[in-house]
């Protein structure tokens, strides 16, 4: 295993729509999950999607209390009507935070990393991160949806001024 070095904002990959990953090349992708994984506990995240490390396609990490889960292809198939207002930070995005509103709880679809499928309800934290991780996969970072900056209004500028993008 191996950390994979972290793209950051504005690079244009953040900005790109993923592509699928077809069930029969799954296998193709376990390899970068654990990389992900690496490079996501590394970094003292909780998520992470592959185009954060440059790889489009659809692919993320999440850390759960039985250690990293590994999606291919998720979506969310259903979101519940009750939303909560979370403080929400990005590895691509070192010290900006801000408030975001997300769907409270749910339901997703996806495939396993072994290429299994998988359909699982999911609330709080665990929704939260699993909605801002599909959002990267679609090209949508937090910053997109946050109703409040709490902090880093000056690290936002001084990202955008530096160019980051590889």
């Amino acid at each position: 295993m191996a950390a994979i070095p972290l793209r950051y904002y504005p690079a244009k990959v953040l900005r790109t729509v993923a592509a699928p990953v077809k069930a029969s090349r799954a296998a193709e992708f376990r390899q970068l999950f654990f990389d992900m994984a690496e490079t996501m506990a590394g970094a003292n995240g909780i998520g992470l999607a592959a185009p954060q490390v440059g790889t489009l396609k659809r692919v993320i990490v999440v850390s759960t209390s039985d250690g990293p889960l590994g999606l291919l292809n998720p979506e969310i198939a259903d979101a519940s009507t009750r939303w909560d207002s979370g403080e929400e930070g990005c590895l691509s995005i070192p010290g900006v935070f801000g408030l975001v509103k997300r769907a409270h709880q749910v339901k997703i679809k996806a495939l396993s990393i072994d290429g299994e499928p998988l359909d699982f309800s999911a609330s709080g934290l665990f929704a939260r991160v699993l909605q801002h991780e599909i959002d990267h996969l679609n090209g949508i970072l937090f910053i997109d949806r946050m109703h409040k900056l709490t902090s880093g209004a000056d690290r936002l500028r001084e990202l955008w001024r530096a160019g980051t993008a590889l």
